[in-house]
């Protein structure tokens, strides 16, 4: 049976169907995450914010924890950059990736945010490592590992060491204001792999 929600959407078996509304949600929250941390942010702003009601906001989630959770997992890649074969161009790829998802969500903020919830959420630092860092973390290590067996970096290199240089670069980068420009990604792969190599 079909039932309407407080903002006119319908919904079947009381789950709505407005993709658009709960899109919304999740990036006011995202938003407000960044400027205002778990702690201060109040479903009352995600809702103006949103331009939704707040029991809009609780047909989805049912407690604020719920709705930052659904929030940060925004920040997980939606699909792989297409794997060419090529380990340069694949690493280059990621890591284009990584840095334009951190620069579009604001993402240092956000960073800066949950670094400094720590102390009282911790969760909110676990739930960033888990949806926006590991998954991009595992994907270039894997690829560094391709790499070292084709002899493309040292045979005694660590792949986890060598994942956190490539993505700590842009952190590096951000907090030095250097600019990252178009083939910044490309330069940064270049100085961790072999000169000249490519597969």
């Amino acid at each position: 049976m079909e039932k309407t929600d407080p903002e006119g959407c319908r919904s079947t078996a009381g789950r709505p169907r407005c993709p658009g509304k709960e899109a919304a949600i999740l990036d006011a929250a995202l938003t407000l995450l960044t400027e205002q941390g778990f702690t201060r942010m109040t479903l009352d702003q995600v809702a103006r914010a949103a331009g939704v009601s707040k029991a809009t906001i609780h047909l989805r989630f049912k407690t604020k924890a719920e709705l930052a959770t659904a929030a940060l997992r925004t920040l997980r890649p939606c699909s792989a950059p297409p794997q060419t074969g090529n380990i340069r161009a694949d690493l280059v790829a990621w890591l284009a990736d990584f840095a334009d998802t951190l620069t579009r969500t604001h993402g240092m903020a956000l960073i800066g945010t949950c670094l400094a919830e720590d102390a009282h959420t911790p969760e909110l630092l676990e739930l960033f490592r888990e949806h926006a860092v590991q998954p991009r973390r595992t994907a270039v290590r894997r690829l560094l590992e391709q790499a070292r067996s084709l002899g493309e970096v040292a045979a005694d290199a660590d792949p986890e060491v060598l994942t956190s240089a490539l993505l700590g670069a842009f952190l590096a980068d951000h907090l030095a204001a250097l600019a990252t420009t178009a083939d910044w990604a490309e330069r940064t792969v270049a100085a961790v792999l072999a000169p000249g190599t490519s597969t």
